[in-house]
């Protein structure tokens, strides 16, 4: 099936699949409920995604990016940083994660999710999926810290954005998990709850989207549950981007 009408059928498909998510989130239960759920669970399992583009030919490299974003001072962010938190990782990783911005260690050290929410990330990159931290791609929305870790205005997140769309597009990954609401709103192109809409494939820029929640709640809400959904989430992704572990 191509044009309109599968534009269209898989517009039907991600709202059937928010409001699954949202009758789970408010404890709905009921026939229609109970038959749907298994659709969701596989439609959640074998997302009905098109594939991610290839890279574009004329799509930037990470360095030049780098250099368009300079020393910037486009927002007040960079009046309280100590220096600029592009990303890490590989530059044409399948799997990418995108944050919400840096932290006080990350503000130090340059590097993003370095702190002691950077440290359960790695872990459930490494131990979890099994692949090293340094074969994916991590970014922010905003390269500067907020001042005391506040979430970044509005502003803030659409000057940042085209640096963003600019990482997007050079890594060309075949996957993105977003960590949080800021990152999932923004990727999502609207105000969402990530307590409804984790779990359940989205779209950007052609690139499947996976919202979760992010490591930093995980720290205050450290629950069986809520570990177990996480992992389910970054396993679906880690599927979808058809990366396999590295041989012991």
């Amino acid at each position: 099936m191509a044009g309109p009408l599968a534009d269209e059928a898989r517009e039907l498909v991600r709202s059937a699949r928010a409001l699954l998510a949202e009758w789970s989130e408010e404890g709905v239960d009921g026939p229609l409920a109970r038959r749907a759920e298994p659709a969701r669970a596989a439609a959640v399992a074998q997302p009905a995604v098109a594939e991610a583009a290839p890279r574009r030919a004329d799509a930037p490299t990470l360095e030049q990016v780098r250099t368009d974003l300079g020393e910037c001072t486009r927002c007040r962010l960079h009046r309280g940083r100590t220096q600029l938190v592009f990303g890490d990782g590989d530059p044409h990783a399948a799997l990418m994660f995108i944050g919400e911005g840096p932290g006080e260690q990350e503000d130090l050290q340059g590097l993003p999710f370095v702190g002691r929410a950077g440290e359960l990330l790695t872990r459930m990159i490494e131990r979890g999926l099994g692949i090293p931290r340094s074969s994916v791609y991590i970014c922010n929305i905003v390269k500067c810290r907020p001042p005391e870790n506040r979430t970044p205005l509005a502003d803030e997140v659409s000057t940042c954005r085209p640096f963003l769309d600019g990482q997007i597009d050079a890594v060309a990954p075949r996957a993105i998990v977003t960590l949080g609401k800021p990152a999932s709103s923004l990727l999502l192109g609207r105000d969402v709850s990530i307590t409804r809409v984790r779990g359940v494939w989205h779209e950007y820029r052609g690139i499947p989207v996976m919202p979760t929640f992010h490591p930093a709640f995980l720290l205050r809400q450290y629950t069986e549950q809520n570990r177990r959904l996480v992992w389910e989430d970054l396993k679906a992704a880690k599927d979808r981007a058809g990366i396999s572990a590295p041989p012991a």
